[in-house]
């Protein structure tokens, strides 16, 4: 069994804005994170939740482990913050990549369901620095569905759903 921790909290006001390091966030089922970019419904977001076989364009939250970052650097002498990582959550000791169709929680109340893997895509490396794309490849995170909202916190831990 593992466990894992939250290891920083980001969220992107606009549409290509930096990301924000927050403290806290508080996650609401079916919408988001506060304060996200992709919280408040706009014209069309309904429709592309509900759309067949495009749910996972549309991303509640989503997470990526620390140790991507550090093999970004390691591997192709590229270092990004976390928050250039453009992620919501980096996290620690987390199975991403196993966690594609199962609940997991963080904190003490927050349930998430891993929905799909998120590979980096070419406008990352637009914003960050070229070879982003190539370095992430198949380790750029999770996308996740919220569960059960609740708060998120840096340190919080991560755990296998019950």
């Amino acid at each position: 069994m593992w466990q894992g921790t939250a290891v920083s909290l980001h969220l992107a006001p606009t549409h290509g804005a930096p990301l924000v390091e927050v403290r806290e966030a508080v996650a609401v089922t079916g919408r988001g994170l506060e304060g996200d970019r992709y919280f408040q419904d706009r014209p069309g977001d309904a429709q592309l939740r509900r759309a067949p076989g495009r749910a996972s364009r549309v991303c509640e939250i989503s997470l990526l482990d620390i140790d991507a970052l550090a093999a970004l650097e390691r591997e192709h002498r590229i270092r990004l913050t976390h928050s250039e990582a453009r992620r919501n959550v980096v996290c620690r000791g987390v199975p991403l990549t196993e966690l594609v169709g199962l609940e997991f929680t963080v904190g003490d109340r927050v349930r998430l369901l891993g929905i799909a893997l998120s590979e980096p895509c070419a406008r990352l490396e637009q914003l960050t620095r070229p070879g982003v794309l190539r370095g992430l490849l198949h380790r750029g995170g999770l996308r996740a569905r919220i569960v059960e909202g609740g708060t998120l916190r840096t340190g919080d831990p991560i755990r296998p759903g019950i």
